[in-house]
């Protein structure tokens, strides 16, 4: 079955039932119905591609354009609205796009509109009147469903394929793992245009009838409230969001009380982190794994798993995971740390336009080279230690960012940190740690490293700490050390 189908029967199902509440409205199962046929017709009339941008804000606007392309059987291209505009154009470029949905309070507010053959607005669309009747146009589970594209931290981005049968296996794997309830309601402000929000914050709940509630933009204060007035029960961001609800003042230990599995995604979850929001809300956050190109989530760690903090969980139902000597690809033995390679019906395709690419990361058993540094301890839960190109390598020892990051975030004035190598003749490389001072916090880079010192082996202690106002980060708020490697050049 295709996604298309998939979500008419649920919506066939829940016909009267409120499946989607955003910033400005409600969505019954029928209202997605007939929005759906009203924009596959559109794709109809307006697009002879195979594949359609979608460039629309976090909420139910998004999620039924999605299935209006899915409807005519075609493949959605979800667009990234926070990058810049050459960017932006390369991939309608790139995904060969001849039409594009799009939000026309969003055009409004990036100030230009993207070049493309079409473009209509959904704001232009008469919603109330009557669609012509029509079933999902038939695919087969190995055509592609979406290409997603990566946040190009290294060069232009990428396309990710993603098949109908990727994305439906990810969203039965994380609903056997967590076991989701059709009682649950998610509440989130990821991006849809990003592999968590359209597999985890779309799929999976609309999929299994659950009510989602959207937001489109983060603001702490309001997401807090909102869980609160929803009885939200799920709840799912990246590490910065946890780290900045924790600065709102009015709320209170119980605010959260409703939330059963809280979800954390997209870069690592700092210790420091997860203790303080536990101390301070009594609720445990559960740190996931996943990339765009497995449709995206791999492991999740769940809330009885205390003693397993730091790692991201175990592997997800079909999800095979081996850890390799990234030299010689000999595989590795339990607590040691190597390559980490994913197998499974949710690992994509390859890269559109790329085939080249594509062939360099697939090992030859038909995995995924992740390029992530990793280990699995015997009770098979995974720990994620670095990346292999940004591993440093100081005196000739191993030194892997993350643990310094670690470190350095449990400083009580640090907001965020970032380390990254610079070229030292003596040594080869030295850490470099930036710094942005928490909120209403002072401190210097001498204490920092005086800080490191009592915690780490001193090859690992920074050579300096640089002061940062605001880190550069990517759309979906990860910290980009190709950015601060710049900044040292």
């Amino acid at each position: 079955m295709n996604i298309g189908m998939a979500l008419t029967w649920s919506f066939l199902k829940r016909a009267k039932r409120v499946l989607i509440e955003d910033d400005s409205r409600e969505y019954r199962g029928v209202d997605l119905l007939v929005a759906g046929s009203h924009i596959a017709d559109v794709v109809d009339g307006k697009s002879e591609s195979s594949r359609v941008g979608v460039l629309v804000p976090t909420s139910g606007a998004f999620a039924a354009a999605a299935y209006g392309v899915w409807l005519a059987g075609k493949t959605i291209v979800p667009l990234n609205y926070l990058s810049e505009r050459e960017t932006l154009e390369y991939v309608i470029d790139d995904a060969g796009c001849d039409l594009v949905i799009a939000s026309k309070k969003l055009i409004e507010h990036l100030g230009y509109v993207p070049k493309c053959k079409n473009i209509v607005y959904l704001e232009d669309l008469n919603f109330k009147s009557l669609p012509s009747p029509r079933l999902p146009k038939w695919t087969s589970s190995e055509d592609l469903a979406v290409v997603l594209y990566t946040s190009g931290t290294s060069g232009k981005p990428k396309g990710v394929m993603l098949t109908h049968k990727n994305m439906m296996s990810n969203v039965a794997q994380v609903h056997e793992h967590i076991a989701i309830l059709p009682s649950d309601v998610f509440f989130g402000v990821l991006p849809q245009f990003h592999s968590f929000g359209i597999t985890a914050l779309t799929l999976l709940p609309l999929l299994f009838g659950c009510k989602v509630i959207y937001s489109a933009r983060f603001m702490p204060k309001r997401v807090i409230s909102g869980i609160e007035k929803h009885g939200a029960t799920i709840y799912i961001g990246i590490p910065s969001m946890y780290n900045a609800l924790m600065t709102v003042k009015s709320a209170k230990a119980d605010s959260l009380k409703t939330l059963r599995m809280s979800l954390s995604g997209g870069e690592p979850l700092p210790r420091d982190v997860s203790d303080r929001f536990f101390e301070r809300f009594g609720v445990r956050i559960c740190e996931g794994y996943g990339l765009t190109e497995t449709a995206p989530v791999t492991n999740v760690m769940l809330a009885d798993e205390e003693s397993k903090i730091g790692a991201v969980g175990r592997a997800l139902p079909g999800v095979i995971q081996r850890i390799v000597d990234p030299e010689t690809g000999e595989e590795l033995g339990a607590d040691v740390d190597g390559e980490l390679r994913i197998g499974g019906p949710n690992v994509m395709k390859g890269y559109l336009n790329l085939p080249e690419h594509t062939a360099e990361v697939f090992d030859e058993l038909g995995h995924l080279r992740t390029g992530d540094m990793a280990r699995i301890d015997a009770d098979g839960f995974l720990s994620i230690t670095g990346r292999i190109k940004e591993m440093l390598i100081v005196g000739g020892e191993n030194v892997f960012p993350r643990e310094i990051e670690e470190v350095l975030n449990a400083h009580p004035a640090v907001g965020v940190s970032g380390v990254v190598g610079q070229h030292d003749p003596m040594r080869g490389e030295v850490p470099v740690g930036f710094v942005e001072v928490a909120e209403g916090e002072s401190v210097d880079g001498d204490e920092l490293i005086h800080w490191c010192r009592d915690r780490l082996a001193g090859y690992k202690v920074p050579r300096r700490i640089v002061m940062v106002e605001e880190m550069p980060r990517n759309a979906t708020g990860k910290v980009l050390r190709r950015s601060l490697s710049e900044m040292l050049a």
